[in-house]
């Protein structure tokens, strides 16, 4: 008889609590080439993914695959960051890459922020801004909510008007006007990966009303709205999507720039986090 996603959410959140002995005030999941906010923690504890019961493996460069839990520096705010995420591209399914928030929610966290890289499809947008996630569009064609329902997961059909919360993103606005950083405010998309998109992708997507493309993301937000979590979502745009721009789209490339803005993206991180 398998064992259901809630039985190995509670597996999961018993090692964590024995192994962190605190409260998680918020939990973080960073992207593709963001990994270094979480170095800014003090009394850091660091707990590899294979360490976790029934957490998978991140195969991703730039998803350094561990737990990190610390305090933020300037306030008493425990925090758990994801140095990397698990896809559906990874040949993973929605069930196994939710699984950690399925986890944060055993362990009742309230407060999430979900980053990522992503590609710019709105073409006033340039490789190395951020973006603010209003809402989303789920092109990966599938739910992570699919499946045999489970009430002791929350509702069998949850409401998705406000998956991310308007005031956390008023957090994020004021911190970023403090900091002097320009932050857009957009739709992000997910498609399955691991291929970027083609131009005639791009100009559908745009179409469609996104303003950032990616391979993430989307099906942590349905599972976080589920569970009752508030939810910030933050999308770097490490190029621009196929066709804006001259030139080929390669991971090496997202890389680089997540490296090159990691400074300015966890003064943001930091100071919207003191605020929620």
């Amino acid at each position: 008889m398998s064992v259901s996603i809630f039985e190995r959410a509670q597996t999961s959140a018993r090692y964590l609590r024995e192994q962190i002995k605190r409260e998680i005030d918020v939990a973080v999941v960073l992207g593709s080439g963001l990994g270094a906010f979480a170095e800014k923690l003090e009394e850091k504890l660091i707990i590899p993914y294979e360490q976790i019961p029934d957490f998978a493996r991140s195969t991703v460069e730039g998803h350094s695959g561990r737990l990190v839990v610390g305090t933020l520096p300037g306030t008493a705010l425990t925090i758990a960051v994801m140095q990397g995420r698990f896809h559906y591209y990874e040949g993973y399914s929605l069930e196994e890459v939710t699984l950690p928030l399925r986890t944060f929610g055993a362990l009742n966290v309230k407060r999430l922020v979900l980053t990522n890289a992503a590609g710019g499809v709105n073409t006033a947008y340039r490789a190395g801004d951020l973006m603010l996630i209003t809402d989303h569009i789920n092109l990966m064609m599938i739910s992570p909510l699919r499946g045999q329902h489970d009430d002791r997961l929350g509702a069998r059909f949850p409401d998705m008007t406000e998956v991310y919360s308007r005031a956390y993103r008023q957090f994020a606005l004021e911190s970023a006007a403090e900091l002097g950083i320009k932050l857009h405010e957009g739709v992000y998309m997910s498609l399955q990966g691991p291929n970027y998109e083609t131009p005639a992708e791009v100009r559908m997507l745009r179409l469609l009303g996104a303003d950032a493309v990616g391979m993430s993301t989307v099906p942590e937000a349905i599972v976080a709205r589920q569970m009752g979590m508030q939810t910030l979502g933050i999308s770097l745009i490490t190029n621009a999507a196929a066709g804006v721009e001259e030139g080929e789209i390669n991971h090496a490339e997202v890389m680089e720039m997540g490296q090159r803005v990691s400074g300015q993206f966890g003064q943001l991180l930091s100071k919207i986090i003191a605020r929620m």
